[in-house]
């Protein structure tokens, strides 16, 4: 008897013990991949206008480079999280409200995850809710999506078996071995710009 009550205060703490909250963040291999393309495109520009004599000075290239940088990143900094309440889309406090808005949701609010098509042959997912006054986006690109739809389907009761990820890690795979590719390609156009610059 008394093992069977300490069996159950174990497994009422480890119900306890579980966390109210989940978040979930981009993932990495999407945050490498793209700022590792933007830097790729953007950082042999200033080399180039230098080696050009082009009326645009380097460092405003350099400053250009780094302001784009920055709202890339806070982007790439968006957070998903999901307790009993809500779900919730939310980006770091440096993040202008007017160029990021986050979103709110209650469960209690949820009609039903419709699927839409995009122009580039994929599928997106968005919440309805029961006033139909706006639709919310449902974030396909964080890590532990299968985890994220498996909680939207606990807390709402909508059957989720068919939602799958918008994009495929080997899509991303193969755009960063591009990228690294591209960053070879930056190499030698820099040190091409330098040199020559350097014999004139």
């Amino acid at each position: 008897m008394s093992q069977n009550l300490d069996l159950q205060s174990e497994s009422a703490q480890s119900e306890s013990a579980q966390p109210s909250h989940f978040v979930f963040r981009i993932s990495p291999l999407i945050r490498i991949t793209l700022m590792a393309l933007y830097l790729a495109l953007t950082i042999p520009l200033p080399f180039l206008s230098q080696a050009s004599a082009s009326p645009v000075p380097p460092w405003l290239l350099w400053l250009g480079i780094a302001l784009g940088l920055v709202p890339l990143y806070g982007v790439l900094s968006e957070r998903v999280i999901v307790d009993d309440e809500k779900i919730q889309v939310t980006y770091p406090r440096w993040v202008p409200v007017f160029f990021r808005k986050g979103w709110s949701l209650a469960w209690a609010e949820v009609k039903d995850l419709k699927l839409r098509s995009t122009g580039q042959g994929g599928i997106v997912y968005y919440f309805v809710s029961k006033s139909e006054q706006k639709a919310y986006l449902l974030p396909m690109r964080v890590v532990g999506f299968a985890r994220l739809v498996k909680l939207v389907e606990d807390k709402t009761g909508i059957d989720t078996t068919d939602v799958r990820p918008l994009p495929q890690p080997w899509m991303y795979l193969i755009l960063l071995v591009f990228s690294l590719l591209l960053f070879v390609t930056d190499a030698w156009t820099i040190w091409m710009a330098t040199t020559q610059g350097q014999l004139t």
